[in-house]
């Protein structure tokens, strides 16, 4: 005999379903808005990152394009510029339309006698050659102006970013610092470059004003119709060290540099969405547990088990639905505050002077509202499988609960041995993608091992003598199937707040010895406060050699900061030339030194140069040190330890970089001091060695290792909202979990009471379940966080960010965030215990008679 097919469900089976389903979300809305929060949250802050790093960096490309034109090639200088010669050269080539020549600086300007300095970029054009490569930087005169302004000595043109900051117009007057001298310049007009503040000034005026006189930054190309560039640059006969760039190189490298800083963002940002993925489960577990008798009944009258698994399904499709709707809104609105607030860096500090505005992307609306809906469709795949797989007849007993038990016992060992292995894997395209999976494989390997983890540390338990303890402990370990639901909320939440807590205390500690090591003068005297503007705003070699002579100062050391271009596609790397007279103490150290070679010039490397160049001890670097002339070759001895530059730096002696470059410009001055003298006096003296005193910043170690840290907690700002969002929607699931089982559980509380417990009693069972729960949850949670913060600290930093460091432990802050768990799980299980442990407990148990 063929069995024939099931038939439908009659049609008001599902129907009656569906208006219970509605009426337990009107009756219990705040444990379903819990599930709705937690997508939201997750959502909301993954798709505010995406918007504010897109419009930043959209903003950035579109103020580089109006300061350099659009020309087809630009050629550059590796260090410092080049000789105007070229220029002749370069413009009389036949295939070579336009040629531009421009001189460019970073420094600082103000009004007259003003008090705050703004950093401005000094560009300096031929105005009757630029406008077909740079049409944004030519110059407007205003009305009555004299056409000859434009070749003005001391004429500047501002564009809008520049006269609103400086609060002046075309007419006034403004000043420009060189060195450590103002000089003024006339406002004869206006250009339209957008962005950060900047001036332009005939190219002769400019290379006058920043002592560059027959130098230039750079000369842009259009080239004629059909003529081929590489044939073209080979004709040139470009001297040593001047290359050819495309016009986006500067976008191309930012873009790159702050690449992993966004990627990074984004993935903690999405970890709202793994922990509310969790609230999802646990919050359907109790709608399940709840509806567990009408599905059976519904069962026994023909509700096929797809059509169970669907149902949940759609409630957790639903969820989800709702969740990101409300997310795309919350982090628009998000992303629009923090853009005006923060600049469009999040504290990471890539797109200075940068305002960006905010531009919507409806592609990455779609994404990241699809990846809401699947957080909540896997969040609800577990109790839809489990009441999919229900026997009706045994549910209807009340033997629904195992439904609950795993039948993959070895998935979570396996995931844990995968996100091991995954984490000694190489970084792809410069991201640890791989680091980033082994986290995952971790967290999921680590919940899926709940059970056996609570059976486990639960085994290890001593028998106790009171009999509420005693039928506590026992049903914990008996039932530690059932424990996954209520623990792996724990586990979830607490491990990803242990991971980023050790992360961030590890990075904020090696940081604070990093300066403790660089950082070994009692005073430090400055005029730049940026590299960028280093070579335009220094300190003269004469004034470090007064200095030494003033009373109170016992030792003076300099220090020299300039950017070399080692590569194109990347950003420049920092070249420090300062006193080395013992390496081995002066430098954090990563590391052994090398003897160096007779005769060789030895340097130092930090981290992120053998990641990203492969400058290992050992080796030999080409540094292009002299405009115009071939690299010269240098020994690297060691590597040290750079937090403040993460595209790399290269350290070299004083006396070596003055004797190559003939550059004696000074940025820093470091000033030990003698015993029982005075910081105050001994600035006083320094500043009377300046023809400006105020253009002198003064600064002890505490001052700067203090505004470090501050700069460190700003740029982790983000980090830290991304924690407490994490544990917050983790305490929402341990109370909808610990709901879930309480209520699943009337029967058994109310055969407890119909045996002799009191309701006191009952309730000390199961706030002892819930405090057993929560602690070994709290203990599985500490360790699986500790394993991912292993990951973190030692895989996905250096490969982001190319730098090592130490792991921290804060066991403080760990035993506190693990006892808060515990505590918050004991009272949630007695607050549930309370509705369920009352007298329709006692009347649950004739349900089944």
């Amino acid at each position: 005999m063929i069995d024939a097919a099931p038939p439908p469900p009659p049609a008001p089976l599902v129907a009656l379903l569906r208006v219970y389903t509605l009426n337990e979300w009107r009756r219990h809305p705040w444990r379903h808005a819990t599930a709705v929060l937690a997508v939201l949250l997750g959502v909301a802050l993954a798709f505010a990152v995406h918007l504010i790093n897109r419009s930043a960096l959209s903003e950035f490309s579109a103020a580089v394009r109006s300061v350099n034109g659009e020309p087809d090639l630009e050629l550059r200088s590796s260090a410092g510029g080049f000789d105007e010669a070229l220029y002749e050269r370069v413009a009389a080539h036949p295939q070579i339309a336009h040629a531009s020549p421009v001189v460019e600086a970073d420094t600082y300007a103000r009004r007259p006698g003003g008090s705050e300095r703004l950093r401005l970029r000094l560009v300096g054009i031929d105005a009757l050659v630029a406008a077909p490569v740079s049409p944004a930087l030519v110059p407007r005169l205003a009305d009555g102006r004299d056409r000859l302004d434009l070749f003005a000595a001391d004429g500047v043109a501002l564009n809008a970013m520049a006269q609103q900051a400086l609060g002046v117009q075309v007419g006034d007057t403004i000043e420009v610092q060189i060195g450590l001298h103002w000089r003024p310049l006339r406002v004869f007009g206006s250009i339209g470059a957008a962005g950060s503040p900047v001036g332009v000034m005939d190219i002769a005026a400019a290379q006058w004003a920043l002592e560059r006189l027959g130098r230039l930054s750079r000369i842009d190309l259009r080239f004629v119709t059909g003529a081929v560039p590489e044939q073209v640059l080979a004709g040139l006969d470009l001297p040593p060290g001047v290359r050819a760039v495309a016009p986006d190189a500067a976008t191309q490298r930012v873009s790159n540099v702050s690449r992993a800083y966004r990627v990074n963002l984004t993935v903690l940002s999405l970890v709202a969405l793994f922990t509310g993925g969790f609230l999802v489960f646990s919050v359907l577990s109790l709608s399940v547990a709840k509806r567990l008798p009408q599905f059976a009944l519904l069962g026994v009258l023909g509700l096929s088990p797809r059509e169970r698994l669907a149902l949940v399904l759609a409630e957790s499709a639903l969820l989800g639905t709702v969740g990101s709707v409300l997310g795309l809104a919350l982090g628009t609105g998000l992303a629009a505050l923090a853009l005006r607030l923060l600049g469009g860096d999040l504290g990471g500090g890539y797109f200075p002077g940068i305002t960006p505005s905010l531009q919507f992307s409806a592609p990455a609306a779609l994404l990241y509202g699809t990846l809401g809906v699947a957080a909540a469709l896997v969040g609800g795949w577990v109790p839809a499988r489990a009441i999919q797989r229900m026997a009706p007849a045994q549910a209807l007993k009340g033997l629904g609960d195992r439904m609950l038990v795993t039948r993959h016992r070895g998935l979570g060992l396996a995931l844990l041995v995968a996100g091991a292995a995954m984490a000694l894997l190489p970084p792809i395209g410069g991201l640890p993608l791989f680091a980033y999976l082994s986290v995952a494989a971790l967290l999921v390997g680590g919940i899926a091992c709940v059970p056996e983890g609570v059976a486990l540390l639960l085994r290890a338990l001593p028998a106790p003598h009171s009999p509420q303890t005693l039928l506590a402990l026992e049903r914990a370990r008996r039932m530690r199937h059932t424990a996954t639901i209520a623990v792996a909320g724990v586990v979830a939440s607490l491990s990803l707040a242990v991971a980023l807590t050790v992360m961030v205390a590890s990075f904020r500690d090696s940081v604070a010895r990093w300066l403790d090591a660089v950082l070994p003068a009692d005073l430090y005297a400055r005029t730049a406060t940026s590299t960028g503007t280093a070579d335009a705003v220094y300190l003269p070699a004469a004034m470090a050699r007064a200095a030494a002579a003033l009373p109170g100062v016992a030792r003076v050391e300099t220090l020299r900061v300039t950017t070399l271009d080692l590569d194109p596609a990347r950003p420049g790397v920092a070249l420090i030339a300062r006193t080395l007279d013992d390496a081995g103490r002066t430098l954090p150290l990563a590391g052994e030194l090398l003897p160096a070679p007779d005769g060789e010039i030895a340097v130092y490397v930090s981290e992120a140069m053998v990641d990203l160049y492969n400058a290992r001890p050992g080796t030999r670097l080409a540094l292009p040190l002299v405009p115009g002339q071939p690299p010269v070759p240098v020994f690297v001895r060691g590597v040290w330890r750079d937090y403040a530059r993460q595209h790399g730096s290269v350290v070299i002696a004083s006396r070596d970089f003055v004797r190559l470059t003939g550059d004696t410009r000074v940025n820093d001055l470091a000033l030990w001091l003698e015993a029982g003298a005075s910081l105050a006096e001994v600035q006083a003296r320094v500043r009377t060695l300046a023809p400006e005193p105020g253009l002198i910043e003064f600064a002890s170690v505490a001052e700067i290792r203090e505004r470090s840290l501050q700069i460190f907690d700003r740029s982790f700002a983000v980090t830290y909202w991304l924690q407490a969002v994490a544990i917050g929607i983790g305490l929402f699931g341990i109370a909808a979990s610990f709901s879930a089982q309480v209520l699943a559980r009337r029967k058994e509380f109310g055969l407890l009471q119909h045996l002799g417990f009191t309701c006191g009693e009952v309730l000390a069972v199961v706030a002892g379940e819930g405090a057993a729960w929560t602690a070994v949850g709290a203990v599985l949670g500490l360790a699986l966080g500790l394993a991912v913060s292993v990951v973190l600290v030692h895989v996905v930093n250096p490969q982001s960010f190319h730098w090592t460091m130490e792991l921290l432990l804060p066991w403080a802050r760990l035993l506190a965030l693990g006892a808060a768990v515990v505590v918050a799980g004991t009272m949630t299980a007695l607050v549930a215990g309370r509705a369920a442990a009352g007298r329709d407990a006692v009347l649950a148990v004739k349900e089944d008679w």
